[in-house]
Protein backbone atom coordinates (compact mmCIF):
# COMPACT_ATOMS: atom_id res chain seq x y z
CA UNK A 1 0.00 0.00 0.00
CA UNK A 2 1.13 3.06 -0.98
CA UNK A 3 -0.07 7.24 -0.70
CA UNK A 4 -0.71 8.72 -4.02
CA UNK A 5 2.10 10.62 -5.92
CA UNK A 6 -0.25 13.85 -6.38
CA UNK A 7 -2.45 16.52 -4.99
CA UNK A 8 -5.90 17.31 -5.72
CA UNK A 9 -8.73 16.65 -7.84
CA UNK A 10 -9.85 15.63 -11.48
CA UNK A 11 -6.58 13.09 -12.01
CA UNK A 12 -7.57 10.97 -14.59
CA UNK A 13 -6.11 7.38 -14.72
CA UNK A 14 -4.53 7.18 -18.08
CA UNK A 15 -3.58 3.66 -19.58
CA UNK A 16 -4.60 2.38 -16.15
CA UNK A 17 -5.59 -1.28 -15.25
CA UNK A 18 -6.73 -3.58 -16.42
CA UNK A 19 -8.76 -3.45 -20.02
CA UNK A 20 -7.00 -5.08 -22.87
CA UNK A 21 -5.77 -3.26 -25.90
CA UNK A 22 -4.51 -0.36 -23.91
CA UNK A 23 -0.97 0.73 -24.10
CA UNK A 24 0.39 -0.33 -20.17
CA UNK A 25 -1.26 -3.83 -20.24
CA UNK A 26 0.35 -4.78 -23.98
CA UNK A 27 3.72 -3.32 -23.09
CA UNK A 28 5.47 -6.72 -23.14
CA UNK A 29 9.02 -6.54 -23.82
CA UNK A 30 11.40 -9.86 -24.45
CA UNK A 31 14.56 -9.21 -22.64
CA UNK A 32 17.29 -11.49 -21.80
CA UNK A 33 15.33 -14.77 -22.88
CA UNK A 34 12.33 -13.80 -20.59
CA UNK A 35 9.19 -11.85 -21.24
CA UNK A 36 9.00 -8.86 -18.78
CA UNK A 37 6.16 -6.21 -18.40
CA UNK A 38 6.87 -3.64 -15.48
CA UNK A 39 4.30 -1.14 -16.90
CA UNK A 40 1.24 -3.92 -16.20
CA UNK A 41 -0.07 -1.73 -13.48
CA UNK A 42 1.04 1.79 -14.19
CA UNK A 43 -1.11 4.39 -14.72
CA UNK A 44 -0.68 8.13 -16.70
CA UNK A 45 -1.87 10.54 -14.76
CA UNK A 46 -3.61 13.46 -16.61
CA UNK A 47 -5.18 16.94 -14.49
CA UNK A 48 -8.51 17.88 -15.90
CA UNK A 49 -9.89 21.47 -14.67
CA UNK A 50 -13.31 22.12 -13.45
CA UNK A 51 -15.02 22.00 -16.51
CA UNK A 52 -13.55 18.34 -17.76
CA UNK A 53 -10.96 20.41 -19.69
CA UNK A 54 -7.16 19.04 -20.16
CA UNK A 55 -5.90 23.14 -21.21
CA UNK A 56 -6.86 26.12 -22.35
CA UNK A 57 -5.10 28.20 -24.67
CA UNK A 58 -2.81 27.29 -27.19
CA UNK A 59 -2.99 23.77 -27.12
CA UNK A 60 0.76 23.32 -28.48
CA UNK A 61 2.63 24.79 -25.53
CA UNK A 62 2.65 22.69 -22.10
CA UNK A 63 2.23 25.59 -20.07
CA UNK A 64 -1.55 25.54 -21.05
CA UNK A 65 -2.13 22.01 -19.85
CA UNK A 66 -3.25 21.91 -16.20
CA UNK A 67 -1.34 18.67 -15.03
CA UNK A 68 1.84 20.85 -16.38
CA UNK A 69 4.47 21.80 -13.58
CA UNK A 70 2.80 20.92 -10.30
CA UNK A 71 4.34 18.81 -7.86
CA UNK A 72 5.13 15.34 -7.61
CA UNK A 73 5.47 13.70 -4.21
CA UNK A 74 7.20 10.39 -2.65
CA UNK A 75 4.39 7.75 -2.54
CA UNK A 76 6.66 5.92 0.55
CA UNK A 77 9.69 6.22 2.72
CA UNK A 78 12.59 5.21 0.27
CA UNK A 79 16.23 5.47 -1.05
CA UNK A 80 16.66 7.11 -4.49
CA UNK A 81 18.10 4.50 -6.71
CA UNK A 82 18.45 6.27 -10.07
CA UNK A 83 17.85 9.57 -11.87
CA UNK A 84 17.49 11.36 -15.36
CA UNK A 85 17.49 14.98 -15.19
CA UNK A 86 18.54 16.14 -18.94
CA UNK A 87 15.67 15.86 -21.00
CA UNK A 88 14.34 19.00 -23.10
CA UNK A 89 10.31 18.70 -23.08
CA UNK A 90 8.23 17.86 -26.24
CA UNK A 91 5.87 19.61 -28.52
CA UNK A 92 2.16 18.82 -26.72
CA UNK A 93 0.17 16.37 -29.44
CA UNK A 94 3.21 14.90 -30.78
CA UNK A 95 4.31 11.04 -29.73
CA UNK A 96 8.34 10.99 -30.44
CA UNK A 97 7.65 7.23 -31.07
CA UNK A 98 5.39 7.88 -33.59
CA UNK A 99 7.53 10.73 -35.66
CA UNK A 100 10.66 9.03 -36.95
CA UNK A 101 13.17 12.06 -36.59
CA UNK A 102 11.83 12.24 -33.14
CA UNK A 103 12.44 8.38 -32.83
CA UNK A 104 15.89 8.08 -33.66
CA UNK A 105 17.03 10.25 -31.09
CA UNK A 106 15.76 8.43 -28.06
CA UNK A 107 17.55 5.95 -26.28
CA UNK A 108 16.53 3.19 -23.61
CA UNK A 109 17.98 5.65 -21.23
CA UNK A 110 15.50 9.16 -22.33
CA UNK A 111 12.37 6.90 -23.22
CA UNK A 112 11.15 7.69 -19.70
CA UNK A 113 12.32 11.43 -19.84
CA UNK A 114 13.50 12.62 -16.96
CA UNK A 115 12.90 10.41 -14.22
CA UNK A 116 13.29 9.38 -10.54
CA UNK A 117 13.39 5.52 -9.66
CA UNK A 118 13.23 4.66 -5.80
CA UNK A 119 13.94 1.54 -3.51
CA UNK A 120 10.91 1.91 -1.76
CA UNK A 121 11.78 -1.59 -0.07
CA UNK A 122 11.36 -5.36 -0.05
CA UNK A 123 12.50 -5.32 -2.99
CA UNK A 124 9.94 -2.91 -4.88
CA UNK A 125 10.93 0.26 -6.65
CA UNK A 126 8.85 3.35 -7.57
CA UNK A 127 9.34 5.29 -11.11
CA UNK A 128 8.26 8.52 -11.88
CA UNK A 129 8.40 9.73 -15.28
CA UNK A 130 8.41 12.39 -18.00
CA UNK A 131 9.59 14.91 -15.12
CA UNK A 132 10.43 18.90 -16.06
CA UNK A 133 13.92 19.12 -16.48
CA UNK A 134 15.85 20.73 -13.82
CA UNK A 135 12.70 20.35 -11.37
CA UNK A 136 13.81 16.78 -9.52
CA UNK A 137 14.83 17.98 -6.00
CA UNK A 138 16.47 14.44 -5.00
CA UNK A 139 19.61 12.75 -6.06
CA UNK A 140 20.67 8.65 -6.09
CA UNK A 141 21.38 7.85 -2.74
CA UNK A 142 19.25 10.30 -1.25
CA UNK A 143 17.16 9.40 2.05
CA UNK A 144 12.98 10.47 1.09
CA UNK A 145 9.90 10.24 3.21
CA UNK A 146 6.51 9.39 2.51
CA UNK A 147 4.98 12.63 0.75
CA UNK A 148 8.25 14.42 0.45
CA UNK A 149 7.89 16.76 -2.83
CA UNK A 150 10.79 15.09 -5.66
CA UNK A 151 9.99 16.85 -8.66
CA UNK A 152 6.99 18.64 -10.95
CA UNK A 153 5.00 16.96 -13.51
CA UNK A 154 6.33 17.47 -17.57
CA UNK A 155 6.53 16.10 -20.97
CA UNK A 156 9.27 14.27 -21.87
CA UNK A 157 10.68 11.49 -23.06
CA UNK A 158 7.88 9.26 -25.19
CA UNK A 159 5.02 11.13 -23.78
CA UNK A 160 2.50 13.56 -26.09
CA UNK A 161 1.13 15.67 -23.18
CA UNK A 162 1.60 16.50 -19.60
CA UNK A 163 1.23 14.01 -17.33
CA UNK A 164 3.12 11.25 -14.85
CA UNK A 165 3.54 7.70 -15.57
CA UNK A 166 3.91 5.82 -12.69
CA UNK A 167 4.30 2.56 -11.97
CA UNK A 168 5.83 -0.21 -9.02
CA UNK A 169 8.26 -2.51 -10.51
CA UNK A 170 10.47 -5.70 -9.11
CA UNK A 171 13.99 -4.27 -10.33
CA UNK A 172 15.04 -0.49 -10.72
CA UNK A 173 15.35 -1.10 -14.40
CA UNK A 174 12.02 -0.55 -16.73
CA UNK A 175 13.34 -3.51 -18.90
CA UNK A 176 14.38 -5.84 -16.76
CA UNK A 177 11.65 -5.84 -14.13
CA UNK A 178 8.29 -7.01 -14.03
CA UNK A 179 4.81 -5.17 -12.27
CA UNK A 180 4.01 -5.11 -9.44
CA UNK A 181 0.55 -4.57 -8.19
CA UNK A 182 -0.32 -1.70 -5.52
CA UNK A 183 -2.99 -0.18 -3.81
CA UNK A 184 -3.30 3.42 -3.13
CA UNK A 185 -4.24 4.37 0.81
CA UNK A 186 -6.85 6.75 0.19
CA UNK A 187 -8.39 8.72 -2.68
CA UNK A 188 -12.30 9.82 -3.76
CA UNK A 189 -13.59 8.28 -6.43
CA UNK A 190 -15.10 11.06 -9.15
CA UNK A 191 -16.70 8.93 -11.54
CA UNK A 192 -14.97 8.05 -14.85
CA UNK A 193 -14.19 9.41 -18.29
CA UNK A 194 -15.53 7.72 -21.25
CA UNK A 195 -13.44 5.35 -23.31
CA UNK A 196 -15.61 6.55 -26.54
CA UNK A 197 -14.97 9.98 -25.35
CA UNK A 198 -10.91 9.65 -25.51
CA UNK A 199 -10.69 7.12 -28.49
CA UNK A 200 -12.84 10.01 -30.27
CA UNK A 201 -10.81 12.72 -29.41
CA UNK A 202 -7.65 14.28 -31.56
CA UNK A 203 -3.88 13.96 -30.06
CA UNK A 204 -4.24 17.34 -28.07
CA UNK A 205 -7.55 15.62 -25.96
CA UNK A 206 -9.75 18.87 -26.84
CA UNK A 207 -12.81 19.82 -25.12
CA UNK A 208 -14.55 18.63 -21.79
CA UNK A 209 -14.38 15.39 -20.48
CA UNK A 210 -16.84 15.63 -17.82
CA UNK A 211 -19.87 13.42 -18.86
CA UNK A 212 -22.79 11.55 -16.88
CA UNK A 213 -20.39 9.39 -15.65
CA UNK A 214 -19.01 11.63 -13.37
CA UNK A 215 -20.71 11.42 -9.32
CA UNK A 216 -22.17 14.57 -7.83
CA UNK A 217 -21.02 13.37 -4.57
CA UNK A 218 -17.23 11.86 -4.97
CA UNK A 219 -17.11 8.34 -2.61
CA UNK A 220 -13.90 7.99 -0.42
CA UNK A 221 -12.09 4.97 -1.31
CA UNK A 222 -9.61 3.43 0.59
CA UNK A 223 -7.11 0.45 -0.15
CA UNK A 224 -8.17 0.19 -3.59
CA UNK A 225 -6.17 0.87 -6.82
CA UNK A 226 -8.09 3.20 -9.71
CA UNK A 227 -8.97 1.73 -12.48
CA UNK A 228 -8.79 2.92 -16.29
CA UNK A 229 -10.19 6.15 -16.68
CA UNK A 230 -11.18 6.59 -12.96
CA UNK A 231 -11.30 10.14 -12.02
CA UNK A 232 -9.84 10.79 -8.96
CA UNK A 233 -9.20 13.01 -5.81
CA UNK A 234 -5.90 12.68 -3.74
CA UNK A 235 -5.77 14.52 -0.29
Amino acid sequence: MISPPLRGNNWVAFNGCCDPGWAHRDAIMPVNMKLNNSQRFAIDWMHMDDQGNFYTGDQTRNESYVSYGVPVYAVADGTVASTLDTVEANVPGILPASDPALAAKMTIDTIDGNHIVMDVGDGVYALYAHLIKGSLLVKPGDKVTKGQQIAKLGNTGNSNAPHLHFQLMSGPSLLEADAVPYVLDNFSYQGQVSTTSVWNADNYLSGSFFGPERLQAPELRSHQLPLLLAIATFA
